[in-house]
């Protein structure tokens, strides 16, 4: 009864402030602010559906059916099932996070906890995570954890920044508990030695990491000189160099975040060296980029059947982004001595819709795509029948990164903080959609989404990105409402 009161409080609030919008019909009234009160009940009730009816053990997947008998992650998740890749636990327990720096409740706090803690069950004995946890000791969908309590492979992975995600999680519990929280903080410390350790001393990563990686020596990036489409191919490309997935992006934000909570000068020095093998690992002219996956001798190799040696339109941007903010941290100008090649090639690699190609072939900068047969896949540079399981083409940043690069050489920061009235429409929605059973329920419309779960255009479900942004956003409002 409690909380149904508190949900028609907050309708009735919403309503108010819309007739008082509408009637008075100036742009001074429709600007009205969200009364402080009324975005706390609403975070507090969305927050208490989220974690009393959706939580497993303290952790969470990417979706739910409406009856919540369904969850999904990437496919359908066993009962005892959480998921760590994002959009999964750690980004729930962030957006925990940050709606109790905006309000103090001890309640986000323990959310947050209850989602490390899953994390920390999880942890393998290399000390990273694989994609999910399975809190079923019995379960095939186990992998080898550090408390025992599984079985399976050990394999901690970087992969779609599985990895730093649970880490950064575990950084800032960490702090929020002031460190004394024996459990989390042993977890987080085992992490991030782990992390250091699978870092190769050219500075690079790998995919997945077992334990401490090989001692390999640098050397500069080149074009292969043998027939890339048919030779070259290494089954455990997982082991070499990668940048897949915007990985140099994901660890650099994960080392900084235990660089500044922590104090520890190890997680700048492989800031650095990650920077290092970036200048290193860029390709030479016609196509002074970055690729996805490299071998030991620095050439682009295949991935997976559908991830060919090749110039990558996303990663080269994730670089150039990961370059400047080094930069930024240690005033060393070698790291934007690339950037201008580069910028100069992903204008000239632009799609005529003004997209960038995932794939760009090696030398001839040709887009690169694949159809499919079955499980066959065969090149092409015909975009006309893709395989809709893979983003084939993403979205040109080139402005905002030539925008970033001038404030950079010009030592000035960019300010991205949102327009005040476009926080404010968007706080009004998000309470608007909040639905009385303290849901934010998404619609499909038939677009792909993480995970790639098969709903039928118009499917009602519950997403945690969704929750997670809402929550955000909200809490970014309140901080707002603080400054001011």
């Amino acid at each position: 009864m409690r909380n149904q009161n508190r949900i028609l409080s907050i309708l009735l609030s919403i309503s108010l402030i819309s007739l008082f919008s509408i009637r008075a019909g100036s742009v001074q009234a429709a600007a009205a602010p969200v009364p402080q009160e009324t975005v706390t009940r609403a975070m507090k009730t969305a927050s208490e559906f989220y974690r009393n009816q959706l939580a497993v053990h303290g952790g969470y997947v990417y979706y739910y059916s409406l009856d919540l008998k369904e969850r999904w992650g990437e496919g359908k998740a066993s009962p005892d099932q959480v998921w760590v890749q994002p959009p999964g636990t750690p980004t729930v327990g962030m957006a925990f996070l940050s709606a109790y720096a905006a309000t103090g409740d001890q309640f986000y706090l323990d959310a947050a906890t209850d989602a490390a803690l899953a994390l920390v069950y999880g942890q393998l004995k290399s000390g990273g995570w694989t994609n999910s946890v399975d809190f079923n000791p019995r379960s095939k969908l186990t992998a080898e954890y550090r408390n025992g309590k599984g079985r399976g492979k050990n394999n901690s992975t970087l992969d779609d920044g599985i990895t730093q995600s649970a880490l950064r999680l575990l950084i800032h519990v960490d702090q929020a508990h002031q460190f004394q929280h024996k459990e989390i903080h042993e977890a987080a410390q085992v992490a991030l030695d782990a992390l250091l350790a699978a870092q190769f001393p050219v500075g690079a990563f790998p995919q997945v990491w077992t334990g401490p990686v090989p001692q390999v020596p640098a050397k500069p990036a080149s074009f292969p000189k043998y027939d890339w489409r048919t030779e070259g191919r290494i089954k455990n490309y997982w082991d070499y160099y990668t940048l897949n997935d915007g990985l140099a992006g994901y660890v650099t934000t994960t080392l900084l975040d235990a660089y500044e909570i922590y104090k520890d000068e190890r997680f700048k020095q492989a800031v650095l060296k990650l920077g290092d093998f970036l200048i290193q690992a860029q390709l030479p002219e016609p196509q002074p980029a970055w690729a996805q996956q490299y071998n030991y001798d620095m050439q682009p190799i295949w991935a997976r059947r559908f991830e060919p040696p090749a110039i990558t339109g996303g990663e080269t941007q994730d670089v150039l982004e990961t370059l400047m903010r080094i930069y930024r941290l240690s005033g060393d100008r070698k790291y934007l001595e690339p950037i201008p090649q580069a910028l100069a090639w992903l204008k000239r690699s632009q799609l005529p819709d003004g997209q960038l190609a995932r794939y760009y072939e090696l030398q001839t900068n040709r887009p690169l795509y694949m159809t499919r047969r079955g499980k066959q896949y065969s090149l092409t540079y015909d975009d006309a029948d893709l395989p809709r399981h893979y983003g084939w083409k993403i979205t040109s940043h080139v402005k905002e990164l030539e925008r970033e690069f001038n404030a950079v050489k010009a030592s000035k920061e960019l300010k991205d903080e949102p327009d005040p009235k476009w926080l404010l429409t968007r706080v009004k929605a998000i309470l608007y959609d909040l639905d009385d059973q303290g849901r934010w329920i998404s619609v499909s419309t038939g677009e792909r989404l993480v995970g790639q779960p098969k709903f039928p255009v118009k499917t009602r479900y519950i997403a945690s990105d969704h929750f997670s942004s809402n929550l955000e956003t909200l809490s970014e409002y309140l901080q707002q409402l603080k400054s001011n």
